[in-house]
């Protein structure tokens, strides 16, 4: 996973770019990307068959499940990323990448068979049942405060309750679902389980109306009720399900940053394209200091950006589990990324904030990253824990 694996990765990255600007860039003005609360599945499909034609559909996995490293991997999702429309048609988006890379790490072969196969070839969907309401108290940022219970039940399991912002689980056909387990004298352990979708104890209730609409099938309020799984079903080993969740939520915010890079750097592009044709007051937009200063502080941004990602991919692929590091990516990126967006809207004015470019779905799919993984603030305060305890410690 060394300079070898960077020069795949570029090379990897360079026919995803061409893709995505050639292939994917012309369906932005397709009505089926607003499709009630996300992409078609129907315009998904397109894509897809587009995206394995072209040989780049689900580019930085194996056929076994095996990964880039994560600094090309970045690369990779960085170019996928040009479009909002890009990781859905090359199969690398929320939260089907991150279920892959989980699979991929402690799913048993019979599981990786079943489940993995399908979602690396596309042809499947899949959902993450973590967060919970935050008016039953459930889990949200904080997953200790999980409320939703698998108890014993003969043979199997019995799992009930309610999760919330659950993305992509309307048409999906895995889900990951997480409960509390109970292991003995460790009362506050979590099992994953795979679950096959639809399922009449899994019950949508209704989807949520929210600021993003990059995710097919939206985001959800869910219900289980008396669900019963088997042993077989449980992924990876039982009572382990709050350290795979690190195992999985330590990438997954690193491949947010990727794909939303790439998205900041499109509306860049865009805003650079419409200050330097756009004439006002007898110049060029470019040419008044203001928009000029805001096209440079957006340069600076995105190279910051894109050096912070390297940095934590690095520390992820020398084998370190990387929360702290992810968790410091997130908070900068995020909230660099929003920065430019926004700037790259006030350059446009009217246009910015118009259907008739993508930079206004840009800001809005960047505003809910700052929150999505994680807001800024539980970053810093988990940050701020780990400098106390590091301090106190010398």
């Amino acid at each position: 996973m060394g300079h070898c694996d960077l020069e795949v990765g570029e090379k990897i990255a360079a026919k995803v770019e061409a893709f995505v600007r050639n292939e994917v860039v012309p369906y932005e003005a397709d009505s089926r990307r607003h499709d009630g609360h996300g992409p078609s599945d129907g315009l998904i499909g397109e894509l897809r068959a587009k995206a394995r034609a072209a040989g780049v559909l689900t580019p930085h996995i194996g056929e076994q499940g095996d990964h880039l490293s994560h600094r090309a991997t970045a690369i990779v999702l960085q170019r996928a990323g040009l479009s909002p429309l890009g990781p859905l048609a090359l199969n690398v988006m929320a939260p089907d990448e991150g279920n892959m890379y989980l699979l991929g790490k402690v799913g048993r072969p019979e599981q990786k068979e079943r489940f993995l196969r399908h979602l690396i070839s596309g042809n499947a969907r899949s959902a993450f049942l973590m967060t919970e309401p935050a008016k039953d108290g459930g889990a949200g940022s904080d997953p200790s405060m999980m409320k939703t219970v698998a108890r014993r039940d003969g043979s199997g399991w019995e799992i009930s309750g309610t999760k919330a912002f659950i993305t992509g689980i309307k048409g999906a056909s895995v889900g990951i679902l997480m409960a509390r387990t109970d292991a003995g004298s460790d009362t506050t352990a979590a099992t994953m389980f795979l679950v096959d979708l639809p399922h009449p104890a899994v019950r949508i209730e209704r989807l949520i109306d929210t600021i993003d609409s990059a995710s097919p099938g939206g985001h959800a309020v869910v219900t289980i009720d008396k669900l019963r799984v088997s042993d077989e079903q449980i992924l990876g080993a039982p009572h382990e399900g709050f350290r795979y969740a690190q195992v999985r939520l330590a990438p997954a915010r690193l491949t947010h940053c990727s794909r939303w890079l790439g998205a900041a750097q499109r509306a860049h592009e865009i805003a650079t394209g419409y200050a330097t044709t756009r004439s006002a007051f007898g110049k060029l937009l470019i040419d008044h200091e203001g928009v000029g200063f805001m096209l440079a502080d957006n340069l600076i941004a995105l190279k910051q950006a894109e050096l912070t990602i390297d940095w934590c991919a690095g520390v992820l692929d020398s084998g370190e589990l990387g929360t702290v590091e992810s968790s410091m990516a997130k908070v900068a990126v995020s909230e660099a990324l929003f920065q430019v967006a926004d700037r790259c809207v006030q350059m446009m004015g009217g246009k910015g904030v118009s259907g008739d470019a993508v930079v206004e779905q840009v800001f809005r799919e960047i505003r809910a990253f700052r929150i999505y993984d994680g807001p800024t603030e539980v970053h810093k305060w988990s940050l701020a824990k780990t400098i106390k305890r590091r301090a106190m410690a010398v």
